[in-house]
């Protein structure tokens, strides 16, 4: 449903996975086992297919909005000087703010990354000040091809570490990451509960569409 996608394929290391993919007919392809992060098994993907950029759509986020992925991409295909592109939401949810599942982003004027965290950031020190400051990461990724290429060589440095975020690798090393503003609300499968919910979206989605 993207308009600027012209190819999937899923990458996994799981002959399950790889099963799945290809009872619903999609194309997969089988990566290393020991890759730390997905942009790692996406490097190895992008080593023999030829692509100007490449989008890392996880698959823990199953009702990842077309119109989010677009527009990462044009945040990328449109500045030269961008190494890599992502997604932010403004945080409505106050739990949210304090949850270190929950990855905040903070960006410049100009719409780059300067930091991730899992902790609240930044600390408004006055009270509110009537502007949104609080963004949650939405975990989808673009990425120039040569850039994708040499990110399994870069420095892995303290605050990925610390963190365990992989897109800090990037900031860590000097590249330049564009955050685009969506209303799209993420929805991550990460426990059995998560899965269930979105079952029953689908479930709902499914009855609603034979009515």
């Amino acid at each position: 449903m993207s308009r600027y996608l012209s190819d999937v394929l899923v990458a996994t290391d799981d002959e399950r996975i790889a099963g799945a993919v290809h009872k619903f007919g999609g194309r997969v392809r089988m990566t290393r086992a020991d890759h730390p992060t997905g942009t790692d098994r996406l490097a190895e993907v992008a080593s023999s297919e030829n692509a100007a950029l490449y989008v890392n759509i996880q698959g823990d986020e199953p009702l990842i909005d077309p119109e989010a992925i677009d527009a990462a991409i044009l945040a990328v295909h449109g500045d030269e000087a961008v190494d890599m592109g992502t997604l932010k939401k403004e945080i409505v949810d106050p739990t949210d703010i304090v949850n270190t599942n929950v990855v905040k982003v903070v960006t410049n004027l100009l719409g780059d990354a300067i930091y991730f965290s899992r902790c609240p950031i930044p600390y408004e020190r006055d009270g509110r000040t009537g502007v949104p400051i609080y963004f949650k990461h939405i975990g989808l990724y673009v990425y120039r091809r040569d850039f994708l290429l040499h990110y399994p060589d870069l420095t892995v440095g303290p605050l990925e570490e610390a963190e365990r975020l992989e897109q800090l690798r990037a900031l860590e090393n000097g590249y330049r990451i564009r955050v685009v503003a969506t209303d799209y609300e993420s929805l991550g499968v990460d426990t059995p509960e998560d899965l269930e919910r979105v079952n029953q979206l689908f479930t709902v989605s499914d009855s609603l569409g034979s009515v």
